[in-house]
């Protein structure tokens, strides 16, 4: 009876393009706390990485590797939460929580270039600060506008290429099931609608796991090394003053946003937490893209001084 079970789901294919997502079992009583929290928490989002993008593009002091590399990763926060989170609230406030199978396409290929772009941008900012200070006197002839422009574009380029060919052995699978087991669209999710052999999926996602976490960990865990041992060696304070003020954001951000995916990652392999992947793949979009201009204004100097200096300008009386 199993098998002729089994074999009935292999041949039964849906036609059907919307599909329902599972979402939070969230009681009456939270329903509208919750929404007004995601409300508040994407509203602070878009308006501290606008106007840091602003802030950044309007004033030519800024216009600076470091600062134009922030800005990579202020849009890519802003892309990966806005595709995430109204339909996120959407879902917690209404009784019908569907979605097209395009429309969880897009929402899938858009969360895995969020976590793979953020990776990809934070070893090149590492790259920026390891010249900055360990090769000062040629940081200017080193880090060019064209050479920050083109690391930026093989950032992007490489997380699109990796995340495309993921998406893609997804999207050839046929589907004999239209349930979304999570609260929101992602690769692994979309791929268990299909009772075909997955394994090459499995194989690429893993492949693409520990490419993108072996680059990520390996240039942050070089680039450090090599500044820690520049420090180390010569012992200057300023230095070593101007290498932790610079190098200490980044490194929080870094650590928040690796140990949230693979929090996101492990918990995928027991689904008997559903609930907990899913608040923990929420909070890996969300916690980043809130405390990166707060932990970057309150760290970088120019930047800090830009923002005083505007809200001086704003509050002074005329």
């Amino acid at each position: 009876m199993e098998l002729c079970a089994t074999t009935l789901d292999v041949n039964m294919t849906i036609s059907s393009d919307i599909l329902e997502i599972q979402g939070f079992d969230i009681s009456p009583e939270f329903t509208y706390p919750l929404f007004f929290l995601l409300l508040f928490v994407y509203f602070s989002l878009l308006f501290s990485n606008i106007g840091v993008l602003v802030l950044i593009i309007t004033e030519k002091s800024l216009h600076q590797p470091m600062y134009i590399l922030f800005c990579n990763l202020s849009v890519n926060d802003l892309i990966g939460n806005t595709v995430l989170l109204p339909q996120l609230m959407a879902h917690i406030i209404s009784t019908e929580r569907f979605i097209t199978y395009n429309q969880c396409v897009i929402q899938a290929f858009h969360s895995h270039t969020f976590g793979s772009a953020s990776h990809m941008i934070l070893v090149i900012m590492a790259i920026d600060r390891y010249v900055a200070i360990c090769h000062p006197l040629r940081y200017s002839s080193i880090m060019t506008t064209k050479t920050v422009f083109w690391l930026s574009a093989t950032a992007w380029g490489v997380s699109l290429v990796l995340v495309s060919v993921l998406i893609g052995l997804t999207v050839r699978l046929s589907r004999c099931r239209s349930v979304i087991q999570n609260a929101y669209c992602d690769n692994a999710s979309l791929f268990k609608l299909s009772c075909e052999d997955v394994s090459i999926n499995n194989i690429y996602g893993l492949f693409f796991t520990v490419l993108l976490f072996s680059c990520s960990i390996g240039g942050i865990a070089a680039t450090y090394f090599r500044i820690a041992l520049i420090c180390w060696i010569k012992k200057n304070k300023e230095l070593n003053n101007r290498a932790l003020q610079t190098c200490a954001s980044h490194l929080v951000l870094y650590l928040i946003m690796l140990w949230s995916g693979f929090l996101t990652i492990i918990l995928h392999r027991f689904p008997n937490y559903p609930d907990l992947r899913k608040i923990a793949y929420i909070l890996f979009h969300v916690v980043p893209a809130n405390l990166n201009p707060i932990i970057y204004g309150m760290q970088t100097r120019s930047l800090r001084d830009k923002i005083i200096q505007i809200l001086q300008r704003k509050l002074s009386p005329t």
